[in-house]
């Protein structure tokens, strides 16, 4: 076991001599380390950066810093590092088990860590994060991501299961998409831009600016439409026509044989009976906004 770990230390890209040094130190006595877990650490992302083309890899102590203490003096071995990740009872704090990370990672993604949600609830890097393994990590797979995600956000990861659902099973999207995990200045939550940015990104056709405008599309998505998913088809907070019916009363239309009274008798009802079981969209379809020059009631 001790050849072949110090077989992989040979191999691997790292940036120095004194972090080859420090981590042969460290493996010397971690010899618990299988060699699948040898080979995962070397294909992982900190230590798969390849000699002379950036930043020197980062070392053992690079993140869990010298460990002196660790490795000298009275119970020498039984102390841990200067930093400890993880959920360990002896586990650092987060404060200290994040600044290793953000010392490097302090790029447009990161820059709105401080203050944000995750921040705020005190959440880990790691805790999303995969630091040694070689396996999919949240940062680079689409279905790691959704189920680190829903390890938390229980609710938004039942309504994944839907019948009407955007297709974050299927890794077709990540909670990534929408989301910015490490904090997002425009709303100050992890929302990516103002309420209807992320939407507009892949539905473009329901941008506008259109000449007979629908006010609660071009105000928010939300209003109409439930984010993760929903019993009723495409992704709506309710089936048409109640969905329509909680802003448009019954005043001056003949949608009033939805509003339990029955058929109404005495305005236009051959109008009212074709529409039953149909819904407003049956006559108004451009409920995102109409060009159209006669699109004023969103007819056409």
């Amino acid at each position: 076991m001790t050849a072949l770990l110090w077989l992989c230390l040979a191999t691997m890209g790292v940036g120095s001599a004194a972090a080859a040094e420090a981590d042969a130190t460290c493996l010397a006595c971690h010899r618990g380390l299988s060699a699948a877990a040898v080979e995962a650490l070397q294909a992982s992302p900190h230590r798969s950066r390849e000699e002379g083309t950036g930043p020197p890899a980062p070392g053992c102590v690079t993140c869990h810093g010298a460990s002196n203490k660790h490795l000298q003096g009275p119970g020498k071995g039984e102390r841990g590092a200067d930093v400890q990740f993880g959920d360990a009872p002896h586990a650092s704090p987060v404060e200290q088990q994040n600044a290793p990370c953000l010392g490097c990672h302090q790029g447009r993604e990161q820059m709105h860590w401080p203050g944000s949600p995750h921040e705020k609830a005190e959440l880990k890097c790691v805790d999303c994060h995969r630091i040694h393994q070689a396996k999919p990590d949240a940062a680079a797979d689409k279905q790691a991501a959704v189920q680190a995600c829903t390890r938390c956000h229980l609710q938004q990861g039942a309504e994944l299961h839907f019948a009407s659902a955007h297709p974050l099973r299927d890794g077709q999207m990540s909670c990534s998409d929408c989301h910015n995990p490490h904090g997002e200045s425009a709303s100050g939550t992890a929302v990516l831009g103002l309420a209807n940015d992320s939407c507009l990104r892949c539905h473009a056709d329901k941008r506008g600016p259109f000449l007979w405008e629908h006010p609660p599309a071009s105000e928010d998505c939300g209003q109409c439409h439930r984010p993760h998913g929903s019993p009723h088809p495409a992704l709506l907070t309710a089936r048409a026509p109640w969905l329509c019916q909680q802003c448009h009363l019954a005043q001056f239309h003949p949608s009033a044989l939805y509003s339990g009274t029955g058929l109404p008798t005495d305005t236009r009802p051959s109008g009212a009976q074709s529409l039953l079981a149909r819904n407003c969209m049956n006559c108004h379809p451009q409920v995102h906004g109409s060009n159209h020059p006669s699109g004023s009631r969103l007819t056409r």
